[in-house]
């Protein structure tokens, strides 16, 4: 195996605009901490398994993908007493990536790039660096099994660091970056498994997801978004073609898991050629989909096919948001999804039955719902050498963007997009890539509350021209984190969509909120633009 060198800068060599005695002293008045303690590094494996409080160990905080933190000292009553405790500025690419926070460390990445930060001081503990080639597009984080961190490259490997030090244990290759493979997401542990996806869709090859073994990085299981001839699914893809082997189907984000069904929920890409659906009759299994897998063997359990046959570029890879409650008079274990395509999709995670579908925004692709619950797309819509007027466009009604779901109010939470677009089918011959593309004529951005019982939006709050892609963070303190398009961080009623606290940040929040306490503090993150800005009560508020 491959092994790279640890490039580490000095502690204060990337730390907050301010910074020595002045900083401290100033955070001691104001917060009353002591001096910063960092703990010994190592992630309990039960901490995946409960609500993220005094940590944040996965991408979503935790497996459900609620994005809700059970945190209230941040509160509606005193929000507006919030204060920025410290700065981190990397000097790096515009963050995308969700923190992770373990025993007082913070650990978060941009492309080619990992850190790791004093959770309570914002000082930079070390510093990993690898440079790569390909598509530089993002990063969104890391994974943590123990004393390990994972993450992965715009060159479409894997990389395991030793959290304490940032010392590289191993790379692995994921998929081969000449082909036109890269990789974004942050991976997701499982027990013994560390799962992990890649991106791609400018040239055609497979999607897949596969677990690596947290030790060696050694492949468990693979599943290909696109059956081999002869499995099921195949039959969706035309025959005596090479179709189903050039495919797409990426599985560009963090997926979510239940522990007590022990299934793994995964979206999909979109199938390639993109926008070209000609040379791909048939529904095209398993892209534009939300899955069901066995994470000890990577075997399907069931799917549910947002986007059959699709031909816009609208990905299913939005998170597979879970939650329990009743419908329809039973309780049921419920797997909701905003799909970039503008409609929200509610399933019943044990099986994947179909139970609501309805658009969330403005769309003028579908005519209706099939009975499997399927969006039925209008023969006009399809991209034409003439161009064909859709909303939305490629970019989606959203996109990777985290939702959120807050069992105190009952509502999914999502920022949505209206876009106009004119797809363009440009192709001739045999189609490949992208095959045509798509202008934006105009878009605007609102984040949406919807009943999950039926997909209606219940309130409505409106962001600013042009495309958001801020995510979401709801918390017990009964308060909704995100940002508008004008550079506002915002705190917002989840009940009613009132703002209750903003501040203009001097950019766009290009990742989602998280939050954690440390000392009984409530830390609040937001990563704007390359910083990283952390807010708290000051202590005579808080009281």
């Amino acid at each position: 195996m491959s092994r790279h060198r640890c490039e580490k800068r000095p502690a204060n060599a990337a730390g907050p605009l301010f910074s020595g005695p002045v900083l401290v002293v100033l955070l001691l008045i104001m917060f009353g901490v002591h001096a910063p303690v960092v703990a010994a590094q190592g992630l309990d494996p039960e901490a995946l398994l409960k609500p993220a409080t005094d940590t944040w160990p996965t991408y979503n905080g935790d497996y459900s993908g609620r994005r809700f933190s059970s945190l209230d000292q941040i509160n509606a009553g005193n929000v507006r007493s919030l204060t920025l405790a410290w700065i981190f500025h990397p000097h790096a690419p515009d963050i995308k990536a969700t923190p992770l926070e373990v025993n007082g460390v913070l650990y978060f990445t941009a492309p080619d790039n990992v850190w790791a930060v004093d959770a309570r001081f914002g000082r930079e503990i070390w510093h990993y660096q690898r440079a790569s080639e390909g598509d530089h597009i993002g990063n969104r984080g890391l994974g943590m099994y123990k004393n390990w961190l994972y993450f992965t490259t715009p060159d479409a490997h894997m990389v395991c660091l030793d959290a304490k030090d940032g010392t590289v244990r191993w790379i692995v290759e994921l998929a081969d970056s000449k082909l036109g493979y890269f990789a974004t997401m942050a991976p997701l542990v499982v027990r013994d498994h560390v799962v992990v996806g890649v991106s791609g869709d400018v040239t055609d090859v497979r999607g897949f997801l596969e677990s690596l073994d947290p030790a060696t990085g050694a492949i468990q299981w693979r599943w290909f978004t696109d059956p081999d001839p002869g499995q099921p699914g195949s039959e969706t893809w035309p025959k005596d073609t090479d179709a189903i082997l050039h495919g797409g189907g990426m599985t560009w984000m963090t997926g979510t898991y239940d522990p007590e069904l022990n299934l793994l929920y995964w979206g999909t890409g979109n199938p390639n050629p993109v926008l070209a659906g000609e040379g791909r009759a048939g529904d095209n299994l398993y892209t534009c989909s939300i899955v069901a897998l066995n994470p000890d063997t990577g075997k399907l359990v069931w799917y549910f096919q947002p986007s059959p046959h699709d031909v816009h570029d609208w990905d299913a890879v939005e998170t597979p948001v879970l939650f329990d409650a009743e419908f329809q008079g039973k309780p049921r274990k419920l797997l909701a999804q905003a799909s970039r395509n503008g409609f929200f999709f509610l399933l019943d995670r044990t099986n994947g039955q179909h139970l609501a579908a309805a658009p969330f925004i403005d769309q003028n692709w579908a005519k209706g719902i099939d009975s499997r619950g399927r969006p039925v797309a209008k023969p006009e819509s399809a991209p034409s050498p003439d161009g064909a007027l859709v909303e939305p466009g490629s970019d989606g009604s959203s996109n990777w963007m985290a939702p959120s779901f807050d069992p105190q109010t009952g509502l999914f939470y999502v920022n949505a997009r209206r876009i106009f677009s004119v797809f363009y089918l440009t192709a001739t011959g045999k189609a490949e890539g992208w095959a045509g593309r798509d202008r934006i004529l105009w878009a605007n951005s609102t984040l949406r509350a919807l009943d999950f019982r039926s997909g209606k939006v219940v309130w409505n709050h409106e962001l600013g021209d042009g495309e958001t892609i801020s995510g979401i963070l709801t918390t017990a303190g009964h308060l909704l984190f995100t940002a508008d398009n004008s550079g506002n961080l915002l705190a917002l009623d989840p009940a009613t969509g009132k703002t209750l606290w903003h501040l203009n940040a001097g950019g766009h929040l290009d990742a989602s909120p998280m939050t954690y306490q440390l000392d009984g503090r409530q830390y609040l993150l937001f990563a704007v633009q390359d910083n990283l800005f952390a807010f708290a009560i000051p202590t005579l508020a808080s009281h």
